[in-house]
Order: C-alpha cells, then sequence, then structure tokens
C-alpha cells in the first residue's frame, strides 16, 4: 500500500474514534443524564490532566526505549476498551474517573501520530511541509464522518457513540501495528545525565524566552478549544428551548451543523503551507487568535434563522483557521526549534499546554462561570415563557416545559420547579473578548522574525 495512504489512514482513524462522541457528549450529559454544569466542566477537563503529563511520558518513552507505533497500538486498544464501560457509569463521579483513565490513554497518541508521520515522512526523504498537511486533513474528515454517523444514527445524546468510538479505537491499534516501524532514536549517550537520559532535558525549552512564550500562549489558547468543544453542539441543540426554534433544522442535526467546522478545517490545513511560507509563524498564529474572536462574536449573535443562521455557519467557517493555523503551526513550530533527541519529548510538551493546562484551565473556569455568572434561574411561568420569546399559554412552550425541564405551571403561575437556562449570549461574548485579548498581548509580546528557509528545512 503507498506510504502516504497509510498514513492517511491513520490520521482518518485517530480523529474518527474521538469525533464520534467529543462534540456530542455534552448531549448525553446533559439531556439524557441530566447532570450539571460544573460537574460537566470538570469531565471535559479529564482531557487536560491526562494531557499535562501522558504526552510528555509517552514521547520519552518514543524517543528512548520503545517504537512509536507499538506504544501508540497499545493506547488506542485500551482506549477503545475502556470506552466501551464509560456510558455505564452510574452517577457524575464515576464517569469522571473512567472517562479520565480514558483520556489517559487517548491524549498521547495525538502527538504520537504526529511524531509517526513526520518521523515516516522524512525516512522516506520527503518534505514534511509540503506532504503533512493533506494527510492530515484526512483526521479532520475522519472527526466529520464520524460526528455525521452518530447525529445521522441517532446517537446523538445515547451510549452508542462511544460505542462507535470504541470499536473504532481497537481497529485503530490493530492497523497502527502494521506501519513502518519507528525505533527510538536513541541519540543520547548513555554516559549523559540521568535527566537528559529520561527526557527530561526537554524542559529546558522553558529556559528561551521565545520558546517559554510560546508554550504559554499554547495554554491560553488551548483553553479556547476546549471551550468550542465542549459547548458548541449544545448552545445549538437548546435552541429547542424556544418554541419557535424548536423544529428547525439546526435544532435536530446540531452535530451536522456543527460539522462544517471540520470541513473549514479542510481547506485551512491545505493552506497552512502557503500562509507558512507567505507570512510566517508569528502571523500565522495570529490570524488565529483573530479567528477565534470570530467564531466566538458569530455564536453570540447567532440564531437558527435568518442573518443569525449566517452568523453560524461563519463561525463554524472561521473555526478552520482557528484551529488548524496555531495547532499545526504550532507543531511545525516545535519541530523546526528544538533538537532532534528530544522532539518526540518537545511534541508531548506541546500538546501538554494546549490539550492539558490549557484545556484544564478552560474546561473548570468556563464551567464554574457559566453556572454562577450566566445560568439564569427562572421561577414563573411569565419570566420564563418571555425569555423564550413566547406567551405563557403556548401548547409548545407548556410541552417544553415538561419534556426539557421536567417542570410544570402551577395555579398561581409559577413553576413546579426551578428552571435553569443558559446565557448563551453573553457567554460567547466574553469567550470573544477573553481571544481578542490574548490576540493583543501575542501581537505585543512574541517576537519572531519569519524566515521561509526555516519553515523548508522542517523537510531535513
Amino acid at each position: 500500500m503507498n506510504l502516504k495512504l497509510r498514513l492517511t489512514i491513520l490520521s482518518f482513524l485517530q480523529f474518527f474514534v474521538w469525533g464520534a462522541w467529543l462534540i456530542t457528549m455534552a448531549n448525553f450529559w446533559f439531556g439524557t443524564k441530566h447532570w450539571d454544569g460544573a460537574q460537566f466542566g470538570a469531565v471535559f477537563g479529564t482531557m487536560g490532566i491526562a494531557s499535562i503529563f501522558m504526552p510528555t511520558i509517552t514521547g520519552i518513552i518514543a524517543d528512548r526505549w520503545v517504537n512509536a507505533e507499538r506504544i501508540f497500538a497499545a493506547l488506542h486498544i485500551l482506549y477503545g476498551i475502556v470506552l466501551f464501560f464509560l456510558p455505564h457509569s452510574a452517577d457524575p463521579d464515576s464517569f469522571f474517573y473512567v472517562m479520565l483513565l480514558a483520556m489517559c490513554f487517548y491524549m498521547p497518541t495525538i502527538a504520537l501520530a504526529n511524531s509517526i508521520s513526520y518521523t515516516v515522512l522524512k525516512n522516506s526523504e520527503l518534505d514534511v511541509v509540503k506532504d503533512f498537511p493533506p494527510i492530515r486533513v484526512w483526521g479532520t474528515i475522519g472527526f466529520i464522518v464520524a460526528m455525521w454517523i452518530t447525529n445521522l444514527t441517532g446517537n446523538k445524546a445515547t451510549e452508542g457513540q462511544f460505542y462507535i468510538a470504541g470499536g473504532v479505537a481497537v481497529f485503530l491499534g490493530i492497523y497502527a501495528l502494521t506501519l513502518p516501524k519507528c525505533p527510538p532514536q536513541k541519540l543520547i549517550d548513555k554516559n549523559a545525565p540521568l535527566t537528559e537520559q529520561l527526557g527530561l532535558n526537554a524542559f529546558k525549552l522553558f529556559k528561551d524566552y521565545k520558546t517559554a512564550l510560546f508554550f504559554l500562549f499554547s495554554m491560553l489558547l488551548g483553553a479556547a478549544l476546549q471551550l468550542t468543544n465542549a459547548y458548541g453542539d449544545v448552545f445549538l441543540s437548546e435552541f429547542e428551548h424556544f418554541p419557535k426554534y424548536a423544529d428547525s433544522f439546526v435544532v435536530k442535526r446540531s452535530t451536522i451543523i456543527m460539522s462544517i467546522s471540520q470541513v473549514s478545517e479542510t481547506l485551512f490545513i491545505l493552506a497552512i503551507p502557503f500562509f507558512l511560507k507567505k507570512f510566517g509563524i508569528k502571523k500565522v498564529m495570529l490570524m488565529s487568535m483573530i479567528a477565534w474572536v470570530l467564531r466566538f462574536a458569530f455564536f453570540a449573535y447567532g440564531i437558527p434563522e435568518g442573518f443569525g443562521l449566517s452568523l453560524i455557519i461563519l463561525s463554524c467557517i472561521v473555526y478552520g483557521m482557528a484551529f488548524d493555523f496555531f495547532n499545526i503551526s504550532g507543531s511545525l513550530f516545535v519541530e523546526t526549534t528544538t533538537d532532534k533527541k528530544i522532539r518526540s519529548s518537545a511534541q508531548g510538551l506541546f500538546m501538554m499546554m494546549t490539550n492539558g493546562f490549557g484545556a484544564v484551565f478552560g474546561s473548570y473556569a468556563a464551567g464554574w462561570a457559566i453556572d454562577k455568572f450566566f445560568t439564569h434561574k427562572f421561577t414563573t411561568s411569565s419570566s420564563l415563557s418571555n425569555y423564550l420569546e413566547t406567551s405563557p399559554d403556548n401548547p409548545t412552550f407548556l410541552e417544553i416545559l415538561k419534556k426539557s425541564f421536567n417542570s410544570a405551571v402551577n395555579p398561581d403561575g409559577t413553576l413546579s420547579s426551578v428552571v435553569m437556562v443558559k446565557d448563551w449570549h453573553n457567554i460567547w461574548l466574553s469567550f470573544a473578548v477573553y481571544a481578542l485579548i490574548l490576540a493583543i498581548l501575542f501581537a505585543v509580546l512574541f517576537k519572531h522574525k519569519h524566515n521561509p528557509q526555516e519553515i523548508s528545512q522542517v523537510k531535513h
């Protein structure tokens, strides 16, 4: 089989087993289990907790002792097995710990997949900057296909999404064993200090001002990524609370609407080589941050019809630039600025900052802020119906009240139980302000002169 095709299949399956549940888990959590937002923030933070240490540890092992493709295979098989048990969790606490175990197995495979692809391409004397993006784009396509399968098979809010991901993950683990061997480089002298032998010298990268600043912004921007992954689909789904939008396509096929974001990714990934060579790493990263501002701002004013629908679609389109331009260019930045002895470890550090500390910060802070500042509580039918832009006697409103909120209207107009509704407009606006502040600080503080030859050297 063609080498690039084999890596393409790897990339496709790598993100398929994530996309099958990542965007829709909120619907399972809020819509099926009816658990609260603060606990959901903690569960989504498991990706961050796992990414703080697992990518770095596996990167060190791949640099020193075990073939990268073998570690990759074992981790995916274990990840798939754990996913089969996840939906059977009886309460939020047990769900948290099972998800944490699953993430400990999955999160390091993202950096390992990049490392395997880079190694195989370089060993075949291919141009990484030119050949990797078209391979990586199929990861995004895999994510999209998984989202569509989950939505169209009726598993958007069921345990089926985890079974789909688990089965494919086990298959991916077996497939990985057929890939070209990626043995440890073993470029470190056996008489070197223990810290160097263990690969811990990768942490010395933090001594360099520019690299440390890059990792800091990776963490802060990683928080933004987790916000949109955690809440994007449930934001669209919760338009069902508004009687006039309850039967809209956006509500029923929210996951398909969200998949426009991943379609956009495929286009922007292919554009990365041009943008990197034309504008350089700093400007490409800055474009990403501006795109995050637009992503959140468009969501803030989006509704399922008319111009508001256009804003939702535009938000999904700019997501491609927001996600790809930082993550892919950031990965290539690490590849071009670190010693080849510690590149797998350095990629692990990059993953640790974005999907580790960044994810934990974003998930916990967002979950807390949404519950404390951006959740409206209603005790009367008149106030709730006014907020939902309808009347208290609207039959659809009364049906939604019973089905979605497990509440009813008392004879005096009060609600039988308190109804809580998220204020998505201000949630997304606050996220947009956060991204704008990051963009301004990055433009001022991060100094990096564009050198086209630096980008070209990645293939060597």
